[in-house]
């Protein structure tokens, strides 16, 4: 192993002498950390040191803006178009599932010949052709909902095969990382490697040598919501980004490592804005907000030797422009031919002499709508604000650009309107046969209903009669032979008959044996918010195969026979075509 590692640094570091391959890109992307939670913005509770050494190896953008939610970010990262656009409605539901037209950065890279790998949490789409390997990825780990419910040894996908390993999550999005760019280092051909992190997006759960780090440190800065601010849970998010940025280290050794430092483009930023109250530089709102703190993210970026250190860009960017920056830097055309939202920022981080005219950034969260130049931001009521005199949002202005930027608002806003999301689940395509069928991607009838309000990690419960049913919405691409797979838990006594039906298609089974686990108890660092599940562990049964038709039309689970109280608690249904 030794002689095997030694030769990938001899040969990565012979690469990068030679200057024969393009940059490869590196990018870390955090959940719901807010722009104040670094080190290198002012927050001395929080302990970021390599994440805030890209800020001085590299640059960092003054105001940079993501959306204001999860899913929509991801999409606008991934094609430089705005969310909309892509038919990213929501974060949940199937809102979230970026439409197959879409071209996306991963699929620019891989034409131009680079190793592409996401490790993390996907969020934009959990079935083929929305999946991550067939949206331009290689290879893929992690899970592709809005959150998880497992920090500690999860259940996991890995190229559409469900795995379990042992150790914290980040962790092991990081190992996976880490394996991806040690197996294509020295190998020919450069790499893009995405770690979407899933901290510090509740559950609060760290692990136990971060949260010793944090647990009675007093917390100075306070955030706007005052004594709303629940301590605990700003103390819990510093620990987690902690451990992040101990894995942000991790990869950050292991360029050094093997030699491909400077031949590396790192980038970091976040999805959001904070998930709590916590503070944000003052800015007006969070998680969730159209205004400054519900949008502003930290970015960085590093690449030795052509983004000189410690570089400040001053103009407003946002995550609709890394497609095209990135495309820039690597020399990599576009993929489709759909028009940009985004500009190309290699310019600014190059240090070249470049005239910048002003721009307008929109963002869309439900209704409300807001929009920023550099100076003002016209929030969602309408009110104007000048930020520069103003950053903190307290005080409207009345003056002649209020009306311009409200029509170009509400203008861009009758462009990117989308009608209510009426796609079905697709099921069957012969290049991944599998077909995953979640909880949170169907809905209960009768006295069936969720585990937690939240549905992104929500499992079917209170399944208790004949009239009790779950239902996915799926389109079946290809007529063939699907085996089922049901992940359950049921009391004794065991035995429910179930009925799985498609159209004139049936297939019943016996739901056995019991299988019924407790909670799981080594989850939670604090107490898990009540819209959240708290989780246990399925069981596995393969309830036989199904003839489906091609064809649109309701999947329904429900049962015949019920030997006792109730029948099963289902957090997944699987279709898998047979060859």
């Amino acid at each position: 192993m030794c002689s095997i590692r030694f030769l990938l640094i001899c040969l990565a570091a012979a690469g990068s002498a030679r200057g024969a391959l393009p940059p490869n890109v590196v990018v870390f992307l955090a959940d719901d950390a807010g722009w104040g939670d670094y080190g290198h913005n002012g927050n001395g509770l929080a302990h970021t040191p390599n994440i805030d050494s890209l800020a001085r190896e590299g640059a960092r953008f003054e105001r940079f803006f993501v959306c204001s939610v999860c899913a929509p970010t991801r999409a606008e990262f991934l094609t430089g178009r705005y969310h909309a656009r892509g038919g990213v409605r929501g974060v949940s539901l199937g809102e979230e599932r970026l439409s197959v037209d879409e071209r996306t950065m991963a699929e620019g890279f891989q034409a131009a010949g680079y190793a592409t790998g996401a490790f993390g949490k996907w969020h934009n789409g959990s079935q083929w052709p929305y999946h991550p390997l067939a949206r331009g990825f290689g290879e893929y780990y992690g899970f592709t909902s809005g959150h998880w419910g497992e920090y500690v040894d999860p259940p996991l996908e890995h190229n559409g095969r469900i795995v379990r390993e042992k150790g914290y999550i980040a962790d092991l999005f990081t190992d996976r990382a880490i394996a991806f760019i040690e197996r294509h280092a020295g190998a020919g051909k450069p790499f893009f490697c995405y770690v979407p992190y899933n901290t510090p997006h509740s559950p609060w759960s760290v692990p136990g040598e971060n949260w010793g780090h944090f647990r009675d440190k007093p917390v100075t800065l306070r955030g706007r919501d005052g004594a709303n601010e629940v301590l605990e849970e700003t103390r819990c998010v510093h620990a987690m980004l902690e451990n992040q940025d101990e894995n942000v280290g991790r990869v950050l050794g292991r360029l050094e490592a093997l030699g491909l430092r400077e031949n590396t483009i790192v980038f970091y930023f976040s999805d959001n804005g904070p998930n709590t109250g916590r503070w944000n530089g003052g800015m007006k709102g969070r998680k969730g907000s159209v205004d400054e703190g519900g949008l502003r993210s930290t970015a960085l970026v590093r690449w030795p030797g052509k983004i000189a250190p410690g570089r400040v860009i001053e103009p407003i960017a946002g995550a609709i422009d890394l497609l095209p920056t990135f495309f820039s830097l690597c020399g990599i055309p576009r993929v489709g031919d759909k028009p940009l939202d985004g500009r190309d920022l290699a310019p600014l981080l190059l240090g070249q002499a470049v005239d910048w005219p002003d721009r307008m950034l929109f963002s869309r969260q439900n209704n409300k709508l807001s929009v920023r130049t550099q100076r003002y931001r016209l929030d969602a009521a309408g009110a104007l604000y000048d930020l520069e005199r103003d950053p903190g949002q307290t005080t409207p202005v009345d003056l002649p650009v209020a009306e311009e930027l409200r029509a170009a608002l509400q203008a861009w806003g009758r462009e990117v309107a989308l009608p209510p999301d009426d796609r079905p689940i697709p099921v069957g395509y012969p290049e991944f046969p599998w077909t995953p069928l979640p909880a949170r991607d169907g809905v209960g009838e009768g006295g069936v209903r969720r585990s937690a309000g939240a549905p992104n990690c929500s499992y079917f419960v209170n399944w208790k009669t004949a009239e009790d049913a779950m239902v996915w919405d799926i389109e079946v691409r290809t007529a063939g032979t699907y085996e089922v797979i049901l992940h359950y838990t049921a009391p004794e006594p065991a035995g429910a008959t179930v009925e799985l039906s498609f159209g004139a298609a049936r297939l019943s089974g016996t739901l056995a044996p019991a299988w019924d686990p407790p909670l799981l108890q080594n989850q939670d660092t604090l107490e898990r918010p009540k819209a959240e599940s708290r989780m246990k562990e399925f069981r596995p049964l393969n309830l036989g195969t199904i003839d489906l038709a091609q064809g649109r039309g309701p999947l329904r689970l429900r049962a015949t026979a019920i030997p006792g109280p109730s029948v099963a608690d289902v957090r997944l249904l699987s279709l898998t075509l047979k060859p």
